[in-house]
């Protein structure tokens, strides 16, 4: 009997163990799960709570993934890099902003979907899923410019966003999605927005995005979900794939800008324009009193100047409404991806680089924000006008990603007002609450705000150091910060301002045909002048009155009395603008050619009705654009000096051979003149061979202007013949026709 019992002890022992063991396990997915699960509420918005014990998340954003299969390595690195480190950050949700796969042949000239690189996205995502231990749920991904290569139709057989990407998995079909994401204090509400075109060009011509007026109404809807309806506070953020500078308007000429400006949302996050234009590719909008509806053509710099006006601190009055735009870096080469976090309200990021080191620990500054890339004008006038200085202010604030134990964290900040460097405080952080996820902590610090304050906004300088349990130290990039609310000035480079800085889908008209009519204006003025007005310019006499207008007008003149090169650049230029200009398949796999005109490429709808339509403007631009200004006017320039060459060397053979009328030997202003002539004429002609030599630089770029245009919509001379020959056979005649002189 006594065995029995002590049979039956150890039996219940070990269920007794297992059963703990069991609980533990369950206890451990309730609080990992609680996290990152979401709920459906009674009017159809996803809600995730954030229990983080803070009013605080963070997000997870990667983009220009750009999975080929002419480069491996980009799926193996992720798949490699991107689960382990969101299992380290544990994100509330992990945005991927477009461009998933690459679709682009080996030369990078042909450009349509590859399912063979869909079935590895989903793959690695998959895996990805599982090693980070996250909800799928959480993950949303976009289309962009590269996932609709020549999709004729969403749904369509080779729509294989729909079919293999996470949010086409997930059932989440619209253009819009939305999902909040809740703490005890805050909503965080996030609207994805897909505004590639609703018919999917093949590439060059796929660019910008396009949004519609359906879209711009379902997004205001989504962002004014909780207006009027949360007794907490609604943080905003937006996250499509294009830049608004590449973004068109909608037909009504309203944009996302208008909207984002409408809900004040805090930021808009995007892609599609990689590292390689450069890192500070980030964009302040704000209102100014300007009507939404205003289309500014150009953004001198980050921050537009009147967003620096005095806040007016009147009861009542309201700042202007602003909102940064932040573009990160591509996964296809940099390796890049961002960490953003909401603290309390306050929005910020980080930007890792898994190209150039590994991440053992990652730092992100919360609070105070980076007085460059950060700051709002709402915050100012808040400050200024004392408007409920909440106790956010109160302490300096980081979060901390390591995979070893953290032992130390120290805030410092720096005065540089000296000219150098100056430590002014250094303190301790101290953990807040527990651990906010497996490998994720929350430190904070108490600080004397206002003895921070101050007319220059890069006057101070932030830095945490993190110390781990191995001895490791880290350190954060250095930011200025500005308790006044006041911003940093950053200037653009060339190539950053160039494609953030510029509305080209506002510009495109205004260059072709500023280019177009003074092509014309060449071609028909000196015409005029010589059939209407009868005024007659030649070399003799712009000799005898020398002056720019006199040289050009003799230039062009000559130039007119060459009939078939007159009539053939002028028929070119109203064959541009009236017809198309080539043929091509612009779906994948369609069989079906279509042709394109300076207004877009020409489609059948896909009504009862079968009407045509343009599709692609301006994204035609990257076509249009650089034929009119790199191939035609160049052209027109050669065959231009071509003409005057060959009229100053007929008269330099006059003038040596004594044919000349009233040819002074004495008049020494007549000998110098010859004398520069024989050097120019020397050495048989070297000023046209050197025009030769453009002309055969004009050939070459054009060639391959045919050559990328002839692999990308599967065309042959045929299909383009006005575009692709015109320009080299009128070249060809002037080379041909200057080339003896009589």
């Amino acid at each position: 009997m006594e065995s029995i019992g002590d049979d039956d002890l150890l039996r219940s022992k070990t269920v007794s163990h297992r059963r703990r063991i069991s609980f533990t396990i369950l206890l451990l997915l309730i609080s990992f799960t609680t996290r990152v699960s979401g709920s459906i509420d009674e009017s159809g918005r996803r809600v995730i709570e954030a229990r983080t014990g803070q009013d605080l998340i963070w997000v997870v954003q990667l983009s220009d993934l750009h999975f080929s299969v002419h480069h491996p390595e980009r799926a193996i690195d992720f798949k490699n890099i991107v689960g382990p480190a969101l299992s380290l950050i544990n994100p509330s949700l992990v945005l991927i902003t477009g461009d998933l796969t690459d679709g682009k042949s080996k030369d990078m000239l042909t450009m349509k979907l590859n399912e063979d690189e869909w079935l590895e996205y989903e793959s690695v995502m998959q895996d990805v899923v599982k090693r980070s231990g996250l909800n799928k749920s959480i993950f949303y991904d976009l289309r962009g410019n590269h996932d609709n290569f020549g999709v004729p139709a969403v749904g369509s057989s080779t729509d294989f966003f729909s079919k293999y990407s996470i949010n086409g998995q997930m059932g989440r079909k619209g253009n819009v999605n939305a999902i909040t994401v809740e703490t005890s204090e805050r909503k965080h509400l996030f609207v994805g927005v897909d505004t590639t075109m609703h018919i999917g060009l093949r590439g060059p011509t796929n660019l910008f995005g396009h949004p519609t007026d359906e879209l711009l109404s379902s997004l205001d809807s989504h962002l004014s979900q909780w207006d009027n309806q949360s007794a907490k506070p609604v943080a905003k953020i937006s996250f499509g794939h294009f830049p608004l500078s590449f973004t068109a308007l909608s037909r009504s000429q309203k944009s996302l800008k208008d909207v984002f400006l409408k809900h004040s949302i805090s930021a808009y996050l995007c892609g599609h324009l990689h590292t390689k234009f450069g890192k500070n590719l980030k964009r302040h909008h704000h209102s100014g009193g300007i009507s939404l509806s205003d289309n500014d053509l150009f953004q001198l710099n980050m921050r537009q100047s009147s967003a620096e006006s005095t806040s007016n601190c009147s009861f009542g009055a309201l700042p202007a409404a602003d909102f940064w735009e932040w573009e990160m870096g591509d996964w296809r080469k940099s390796r890049a991806m961002r960490i953003m976090a909401i603290d309390r309200g306050h929005v910020s990021y980080v930007d890792l680089d898994f190209k150039s080191r590994s991440q053992k620990t990652i730092i992100l500054p919360t609070f105070p924000l980076d007085s460059r890339f950060m700051s709002t004008s709402f915050a100012r006038h808040k400050y200024e006008c004392q408007h409920m200085i909440s106790s956010s202010y109160d302490t300096i604030r980081a979060i901390v990603f390591s995979h070893s134990l953290v032992v130390e964290v120290v805030a410092k900040v720096y005065d540089s007002s000296p000219g150098f460097d100056n430590l002014v405080m250094e303190a301790p952080m101290r953990k807040q609450g527990g651990d906010t996820s497996s490998g994720a902590t929350f430190f904070s610090v108490p600080w004397n705000y206002r003895a921070f304050e101050d007319p220059l906004p890069d006057r101070f300088w932030l830095q945490i150091e993190v110390t781990d349990i191995r001895g490791r130290l880290t350190l954060s990039e250095m930011r200025p910060f500005s308790i006044n609310g006041l911003s940093s000035k950053v200037s653009w480079t060339w190539n950053e301002f160039r494609v953030m800085g510029c509305q080209y889908a506002a510009l495109y008209y205004p260059i072709l045909w500023s280019a177009l009519y003074m092509l014309l204006l060449v071609f028909l003025v000196p015409k005029c002048m010589i059939i209407v007005f009868k005024k007659q310019y030649t070399l003799k006499k712009f000799i005898a009155k020398k002056g720019p207008i006199t040289l050009v007008l003799w230039i062009l003149q000559d130039l007119c009395r060459m009939p078939v090169v007159w009539f053939g650049y002028t028929a070119y230029l109203l064959y541009l603008i009236f017809f198309p200009w080539f043929s091509g398949e612009v779906f994948t796999d369609s069989g079906n050619r279509t042709y394109m005109t300076i207004m877009g490429w020409v489609v059948s709808s896909s009504g009862a009705d079968k009407k045509h339509e343009y599709i692609g403007q301006p994204d035609v631009m990257v076509l249009v654009i650089p034929h009119v200004i790199f191939v035609v006017i160049p052209s027109v320039v050669v065959v231009c000096c071509l003409v005057a060459e060959r009229e100053m060397y007929k008269d330099h053979i006059r003038t040596v051979s004594g044919k000349k009328e009233d040819d002074h030997v004495h008049d020494w202003g007549r000998k110098k003149r010859s004398q520069r002539r024989s050097l120019l004429f020397s050495n048989r002609r070297l000023f046209r061979k050197s025009l030769l030599v453009a002309s055969l630089a004009l050939y070459w770029k054009h060639f391959k202007n045919c050559w990328a245009i002839a692999r990308a919509y599967e065309m042959n001379v045929v299909h383009y013949p006005g575009y692709s020959l015109v320009v080299p056979l009128l070249l060809l005649y002037v080379i041909w026709k200057t080339h003896k002189v009589p």
